[in-house]
């Protein structure tokens, strides 16, 4: 007993001075342990782009590595570009490239590129804008088990306009109402363009449907019949609705077009078929809604004259306000749907350009 209890003491006494040693060490010096840090970084230079409908824009990224063996822009670094889609629960496929393994994708196929200004330099450039275009673009670099992203948006320069049918207001379920901007020259609206709109000025007391399928209204006249006249302006927002039963109005979009926005010069007025057949006698067709509003936001038409357009509506756009026109502000006035057989109204016309 008296031989275990020395040896014992004698562990402890050995064991102390090298628990003390320890002890300093953790208290007069810290240590750290780290693997190598990420050795691939992505750099977007700006967050937001901004185009136009039949313009170029260029979306910037660029990749740098901490380490490298070899090339910057070795075969086996993957650059990959996506489109995030409204609830970004999905990415559509833009363009890939691998090497000199190069692809495109969907609308995209034959619009888009990579810059390469430099051995480190994923831009994407896309060619021929649309207007669905428009949004959120995802740049994402692989190499290896490594991988960084980006994001950054394409804009567009353009106008916001709500849109009822001949049938009245109220009356478009979410998929009537992407077809209908669609048959107007236009998409369907997003949040960002209609509350850049209502920062424009844009009221209007209607609830429309947005692409993401919400129904909103801006407001920037509070009034009793919209939301109140003691609440704040403000986009008034009805929140996500049923894409089936929900029947809205809509906010479209649409943007810069190429051809030639016109009200036909013709020494009668015109029933809805004569003004068909007159523009197309004249070489072009009967103008849609989003057209005229094209023309008079982004290039200042003005024309006192209500004409028929092809959705069989009666406008005509105001951007110098005046007496018998329009004479408290510059807007498109809109007439409505008259009967197709009276003739009463001009037309304008649309002719493209190749």
């Amino acid at each position: 007993m008296n031989s275990l209890l020395l040896l014992a003491l004698t562990s402890l006494c050995v064991a102390d001075p090298y628990e003390r040693s320890y002890s300093d060490v953790e208290h007069h010096r810290t240590i750290y342990i780290s693997e190598n840090g990420p050795r691939l970084s992505v750099e977007m230079e700006q967050t937001k782009v901004i185009s136009h409908r039949g313009g170029n824009a260029t979306l910037p990224c660029k990749f740098h590595r901490e380490f490298s063996s070899g090339t910057a822009n070795s075969p086996k670094t993957r650059i990959k570009w996506t489109k995030l889609t409204t609830d970004y629960l999905k990415e559509i496929d833009v363009f890939v490239a691998m090497g000199n393994h190069k692809k495109s994708y969907g609308s995209y196929h034959g619009r888009v590129f990579l810059q390469e200004a430099s051995d480190r330099d994923a831009s994407l450039v896309i060619t021929d804008v649309t207007l669905d275009d428009y949004g959120k673009y995802k740049c994402e670099i692989i190499e290896g088990l490594e991988d960084d992203t980006g994001v950054v948006t394409l804009d567009l320069q353009g106008i916001v306009f709500p849109y009822f049918p001949r049938m009245g207001r109220y009356n478009l379920n979410f998929q009537e109402a992407q077809q209908t901007c669609q048959d107007q020259d236009a998409v369907i609206a997003s949040f960002d363009q209609l509350y850049d709109a209502w920062r424009g000025g844009l009221d209007w007391c209607n609830a429309g449907w947005l692409s993401d399928g919400s129904v909103q209204y801006p407001i920037t006249k509070p009034r009793e019949p919209c939301g109140g006249k003691d609440t704040v302006p403000g986009v008034r927002n009805y929140g996500i609705r049923d894409k089936e039963k929900g029947r809205y109005d809509v906010f479209c979009f649409t943007s810069n077009y190429k051809g030639r926005f016109y009200y036909l010069i013709h020494p009668t007025k015109l029933t809805y078929d004569e003004a068909v057949q007159a523009c197309q006698k004249d070489g072009s067709q009967i103008a849609k809604v989003g057209q005229m509003f094209a023309a008079w936001k982004l290039m200042g038409y003005d024309r006192c004259d209500g004409g028929w357009l092809a959705d069989g509506s009666v406008r005509y756009p105001i951007s110098r306000p005046r007496r018998r026109c329009s004479p408290d502000e510059a807007t498109v006035r809109f007439v409505g749907f008259p009967d197709k057989k009276h003739k009463l109204y001009g037309v304008y016309c649309f002719r493209t350009y190749n």
